[in-house]
């Protein structure tokens, strides 16, 4: 897949990552797949629902396992799965209308994302500069979503420019890897910083804030971010739900919010807005036509030099009349025109009446 491809399918993409690997239950995570995808059909907006990879056998050293007092050891174990589980999930996820994706830990578990047919594979911020991964990752050519959080610039850099040549399309997401996230914590500005210095990527925001889903969509949106990534989770079974995860509703909110962002941001960046009837009729109503101070006969020839003694502007305009807008110098009236008279496009030779699209203008606007 090329770049642009890759871009493309990055653009205004959302991922949802299941969180704590749903507590390695199926139903739970098939619940969470279910009322999470309702709110992306409601919502009519592009949807990954990402899982978590692990090969619980390999990743953990023989002499650790079943250590329950290192919490990362003791939750990797807790939430172990099979591959007939995560192949339910991943069936799941497509009855859902949404793009199975997941965050691979290992090798053995890029292996399985390719089994899967995952169109998209993520790096975690954790695994930024683990190199056999990054290059088992890269050995599938397929695209590659990359979390900032606590990477250095120069790994950043050897990261993007790895992926670079070897063509390999690469989203790179904005992240502060604090569970949960304050809002002064944010660091939004690093979007305009990414954009700046990775030109030809697509720039997202992975958060994990826990207080508002509004704002800091709002403002990444305004910033340029075009791909999005949060955790997300249900109430059920009275399992606690981490402060970091979104509930559905709250995913609601979230995709509403980038619904009114791209409305407020309107079109194009990249060149001049086309302004609306509405906002043009509103503006012709402020502007001051021209009229006669006072009897001119046919023939009067325009000039700089006598326009303000022989006329005056003043609103209304009216349908038809000439405005402070138009350049009349040099041309001639072909009909006479009485003092306090509105100076009429019929009034005047010249472009205004040999151009069909301008006369039907200026006949067009005003009172």
């Amino acid at each position: 897949m090329s770049m642009l491809q890759g871009n493309e399918l990055f653009k205004d993409l959302f991922v949802l990552e299941l969180a704590n690997n749903h507590w390695g239950k199926v139903e739970r995570g098939l619940k969470i797949i279910q009322d999470h995808g309702s709110v992306v059909r409601h919502n009519g907006v592009k949807a990954a629902i990402k899982l978590q990879f692990r090969d619980v056998d390999g990743f953990i050293h023989p002499d650790y396992k079943g250590d329950k007092a290192n919490r990362y050891i003791a939750k990797t174990e807790a939430t172990r799965m099979s591959r007939e589980d995560y192949a339910t999930l991943v069936k799941a996820i497509r009855n859902v209308s949404c793009i199975p994706m997941a965050t691979p830990f290992d090798e053995q578990s890029v292996d399985l994302c390719v089994a899967f047919d995952m169109p998209i594979i993520k790096i975690a911020s954790s695994d930024l500069n683990d190199w056999p991964l990054i290059e088992k990752i890269a050995s599938t050519r397929l695209p590659v979503i990359v979390s900032t959080g606590g990477a250095g610039e120069k790994d950043l850099d050897d990261l993007v420019l790895y992926f670079e040549k070897r063509n390999i399309p690469l989203a790179i997401n904005h992240c502060v890897s604090l569970y949960p996230s304050e809002p002064h914590q944010l660091e939004l500005n690093q979007i305009d910083y990414l954009m700046a210095r990775y030109p030809g990527h697509v720039i997202g925001l992975s958060t994990h804030e826990h207080l508002d889903w509004q704002a800091s969509m709002h403002i990444s949106y305004a910033k340029g971010a075009r791909t999005w990534e949060r955790h997300i989770d249900i109430d059920m079974d009275g399992v606690a739900v981490s402060p970091y995860c979104s509930l559905p509703e709250q995913v609601d909110c979230w995709f509403k919010a980038w619904h009114a962002a791209r409305t407020m941001c309107g079109g194009s960046k990249d060149s001049k807005r086309v302004n609306s009837r509405e906002e043009v009729c509103y503006l012709d109503a402020l502007v001051r036509g021209v009229y006669a101070r006072r009897d001119l006969p046919e023939g009067y020839v325009f000039s700089n030099e006598t326009f303000a003694r022989d006329f005056y502007l003043a609103i209304p305009l009216r349908k038809g009349q000439l405005s402070c807008r138009e350049v009349i110098n040099g041309e001639t009236l072909v009909r006479g025109i009485r003092a306090d008279e509105a100076l009429g496009v019929a009034h005047v030779s010249g472009p205004y009446n040999a151009s069909d699209s301008l006369r039907r203008f200026i006949l067009e606007r005003g009172l």
